[in-house]
């Protein structure tokens, strides 16, 4: 009880400022819904998985008010304090954004067996609680198409994949993207590279900017990352050398619009509100709700203004693929 009660007091700050700096409404009587959110590495601001989050959240707020409650910890000690935090309090649903929450989900979720808890991007083992839903991605499907326009793109025949931590989630992104440059471009080197061993590499924008050009310096044209924050550091070593970048978990043109091929789009915020609309609903837990290209889940920006770059023959192609194909999930790495 004193580490709860010391990292509670650590965690107070973001308590008390991360509803204003978005669109909460004003908190609801003590009995109304309630729904608290823990955020991954990296927090809000990242431009990619966790805004998605805070998007998903924002959204389901604009269809019925409820109480909200978020946290971005700071620490792996953190992330399971506030978990129980919003346990303890009762809350009716408690979100964790990201697969470094698994254990710590588990063992919450154990002493709270009245609590109901979702977990993006979940670890599935055969011992998960039964009142934990895992919200998962085939993030290989996605990852397929845009490696698939990075091979029809590519001048060089060189492409790169710049991960942030070294976990089976993020070999999937690298597995689909390099099966998807091979659809289109068999003779295709792809240079693939992980920022680190821990969930820091999701927020090291320096370490990202050097193994970026590292991969450009050895021929790269094109560099697709799943690092979270650490994409900030990508996008500039691409700006800087002049090759084109594609963004992960939301539509990241505005981050760099001179270089963005494309992103590739995986929908936590329609996961989040999914989850929450089946709680505002008292409907069973669902154990595991997969998302897709075919439900919606993942995709890529092809369309509009934010497309620019990619021509529409490349365009045509990879959706001629993903039509034929259903964007195959790349093999287990």
């Amino acid at each position: 009880m004193k580490r709860l009660a010391m990292a509670a007091a650590a965690l107070a700050i973001a308590t008390t400022f991360l509803p204003g700096r978005g669109a909460l409404a004003p908190t609801p009587a003590r009995d109304a819904f309630r729904v608290g959110l823990v955020f991954d590495v990296g927090g809000r601001g990242d431009k990619s998985f966790n805004d998605a989050a805070w998007a998903g959240l924002e959204r389901a707020r604009s269809e019925q008010t409820f109480e909200a409650r978020v946290y971005e910890p700071t620490s792996a000690e953190e992330r399971e304090t506030a978990l129980r935090m919003l346990a303890a309090s009762g809350f009716d649903l408690v979100l964790a954004i990201g697969f470094v929450f698994t254990a710590d989900v588990d063992a919450v979720a154990h002493d709270y067996p009245q609590v109901r808890f979702a977990c993006v991007d979940y670890a599935l083992h055969d011992a998960k609680p039964s009142n934990v839903e895992a919200l998962e991605f085939r993030d290989e499907e996605g990852s397929f198409l845009v490696g698939a326009a990075a091979g029809l793109t590519t001048r060089s025949h060189v492409v790169g994949f710049v991960g942030g931590m070294k976990s089976p989630l993020i070999e999937r992104f690298a597995a689909g993207y390099e099966r998807g440059v091979r659809a289109t471009c068999a003779d295709c080197t792809v240079r693939s590279a992980f920022v680190g061993a821990t969930p820091e590499a999701f927020r090291d924008p320096v370490r990202g900017k050097v193994v970026a050009a590292s991969q450009i310096a050895l021929g790269a044209d094109v560099i697709y990352h799943a690092s979270g924050a650490t994409g900030r550091g990508v996008f500039e070593a691409a700006r800087e050398g002049q090759a084109f970048a594609i963004g992960v978990d939301r539509d990241q043109f505005d981050e760099a619009p001179e270089i963005m091929l494309t992103s590739m789009i995986k929908r936590v915020d329609v996961a989040v509100l999914d989850a929450i609309r089946a709680a505002q609903r008292h409907e069973p837990v669902r154990g595991v709700v997969a998302l897709g290209v075919a439900e919606g889940g993942v995709d890529w920006v092809h369309e509009g203004p934010h497309a620019r770059h990619l021509p529409a023959s490349v365009v045509l192609a990879v959706q001629g693929l993903a039509s034929r194909s259903g964007a195959p999930a790349a093999p287990t790495p």
